[in-house]
């Protein structure tokens, strides 16, 4: 469970009462699309022939341009998620990653999701390779994420990290 039992006002559109602009949505569910696609491949290269994932990216990026409704969106991360069940740790939560970061059109906290399951994803893959590594991966990751950012969001989401990290696996602790 990624979402907090009392959603935050400031990731909430301001046509549903919250502070969010439209704007900034569309920034978060960019975001959380190049999370998403930066773990990406420990999905492709044990099912190269399974798209889900990323035509999942592809509709949350068709949303942020207006392409999609939200409502296809959001039906979106269900099969980016069905895509996950069954594979190994590194698979399965980057496959997750793409269904949070397409949800974001749905839920804008839904950004921590997809930038979560791919730091998961990264610690599996690193933990598969040499459990020493597990540690670096995680701060690997969840600073390369952080780079990216967007600066007038910059703040919110650190903040949101540091208040949902307990609920997120604890994956944004420094």
């Amino acid at each position: 469970m990624i979402l907090p039992p009392e959603r935050d006002p400031r990731l909430i559109t301001i046509r549903r009462g919250g502070t969010l602009t439209d704007e900034h949505h569309r920034l978060l569910a960019e975001w959380a699309a190049q999370c998403a696609e930066h773990v990406l491949p420990l999905f492709e290269q044990g099912q190269p022939d399974d798209s889900r994932p990323r035509d999942a990216i592809a509709v949350g990026r068709a949303w942020i341009r207006g392409e999609v409704r939200m409502t296809d969106a959001h039906n979106t991360a269900f099969v980016a998620n069905a895509a996950a069940k069954g594979r190994p740790d590194p698979a399965k939560f980057a496959a997750l990653a793409a269904g949070q970061a397409v949800a974001v059109a749905h839920v804008a906290a839904h950004d921590l999701g997809a930038a979560a399951y791919g730091i998961r994803a990264a610690v599996a893959a690193a933990t598969a390779a040499a459990a020493d590594d597990a540690e670096s991966a995680r701060l690997a990751e969840r600073d390369w994420q952080r780079e990216r950012i967007p600066a007038e969001l910059r703040e919110l989401v650190l903040d949101d990290q540091r208040r949902r990290s307990p609920i997120c696996w604890n994956v944004f602790d420094d």
